[in-house]
């Protein structure tokens, strides 16, 4: 009896997190929903079927093996930086400089790369990848430092500091790693190649035999002739490292604590300044990342027209939305980066095929943005009513804290979540 009872009571918990995740799950897809609903009536605005738009979108992002390696490229570095971005939002720390993040990781990576063109690439590839993040780090943690010591707004410190990138990048680019053989050549600034071996190398994939034949490859390799490198490997195992990071350390505990209530965690003994500039020395490195493995991986070189999407494909900012498409779970940004790499690359399509202006498309990230933010305050409000056992809100009664004892004392130190998703 006892057993039958103990099956019963772990199918009802077991039933009840599923729900839960379930209602985290439905505000954004209420977003996305909404965002394409808003775009079938641009698309109408422009004379264009909903339905043939959407359709040729998505054959163009996943409707091939080339398609779906440009779409996994796209989503690389938008992962990377979504990453950085889930760790500094979760600490309550704004940052929208991925771009300049980028911007430095890649001129560092690539000046270390140059420097030991010649050397191992045992040796000289995790040193560049390592100057990349370093780079980022410093330049994140810059405006973690003005906003911690001098309250100064990370919104517009990260801004400047984006701007200033750019026109560093340019100095650099006309001036010391401007590869003489190269200069005027379609008059775009840009440093010399990197040497074959300090390459991330290309991913494929073996498949067993005959199944390249059922379903038509070209090869008994998939993604054999892509561009698809490694760095994707790279960035999913790092989102993986960084979930555990901010839900299983103490270290993510006290950023996420700092994130939720400063005051709060300053009488737990947390230090908040530290933890601040912490966060967005983490969101720098992981956007410092992005723009080395951009650089070793797929163009070689560091080029650019001058502005900050000639290199960074306005990645850090894309890496935003997927960020907060996912929940600002490391976890949950992996789909989203994917899925917006499949914006990208598939809107291509729809503007070949059906004429459709690209600037449709930024306006549908924006839309998903939108949403998506609006969507947290419903997250909040199921949140709230779960916590206060499903009643209604505006009738519940105040829940009493229990007397603190020694048994139910938490030290500040303990790994403890405060947010589960």
């Amino acid at each position: 009896m006892n057993r039958v009872i103990q099956v019963r009571t772990t199918s009802t918990n077991w039933l009840r997190a599923v729900g839960n995740r379930l209602l985290d799950v439905a505000p954004l897809l209420v977003a996305l929903i909404l965002a394409f609903l808003v775009g079938s009536v641009l698309l109408l605005a422009l004379n264009v079927s909903p339905l043939a738009g959407f359709s040729s979108m998505l054959q163009g992002a996943f409707g091939s093996e080339n398609t779906i390696a440009e779409t996994l490229v796209k989503a690389t570095p938008m992962l990377l930086v979504a990453i950085g971005i889930c760790i500094s939002f979760r600490g309550g720390m704004i940052n929208v400089g991925g771009e300049g993040q980028m911007i430095a990781g890649a001129v560092a990576g690539v000046t270390v790369a140059l420097a030991l063109s010649t050397s191992p690439s045992l040796i000289a590839v995790p040193l560049s990848i390592f100057a990349g993040f370093l780079a980022g780090a410093i330049y994140g943690g810059l405006a973690g430092w003005l906003k911690a010591y001098f309250n100064v707004n990370e919104i517009l410190s990260t801004i400047m500091l984006n701007a200033i990138a750019v026109q560093m990048m340019n100095y650099l680019l006309n001036g010391p790693l401007l590869d003489p053989t190269e200069a005027g050549v379609n008059h775009v600034p840009k440093t010399a190649r990197i040497a074959e071996q300090l390459q991330i190398a290309r991913l494929s994939i073996p498949l067993p035999e005959g199944v390249a034949e059922l379903f038509s490859l070209q090869n008994a390799e998939l993604f054999a002739r892509t561009r698809l490198h490694w760095g994707l490997i790279i960035a999913i195992v790092l989102a993986v490292l960084a979930y555990f990071l901010l839900w299983r350390t103490t270290i993510g505990y006290r950023i996420r604590a700092v994130g939720e209530n400063e005051r709060a965690a300053k009488y737990a003994g947390i230090r908040v300044r530290w933890n601040m500039v912490l966060a967005m020395l983490f969101a720098g490195g992981f956007a410092g990342l992005a723009g080395v493995v951009q650089v070793l991986g797929l163009q070689y070189r560091l080029q650019t027209d001058g502005s900050a999407t000639g290199f960074t494909a306005n990645a850090g900012f894309n890496g935003i939305v997927a960020a907060l498409f996912g929940g600002l779970n490391p976890l949950g940004a992996i789909p989203a980066s994917i899925f917006f790499g499949g914006l990208l690359v598939g809107a291509q399509k729809m503007q070949r095929d059906l004429g459709v202006p690209a600037a449709l498309i930024t306006s549908l990230n924006g839309l998903i943005v939108i949403f998506a933010v609006s969507s947290e305050y419903f997250r909040a409000a199921l949140a709230r009513r779960r916590s206060l056992g499903g009643g209604s809100m505006s009738g519940a009664q105040p829940v009493t804290a229990p007397p603190e004892t020694a048994e139910t004392r938490i030290d500040p130190g303990d790994s403890i979540g405060l947010v589960s998703s």
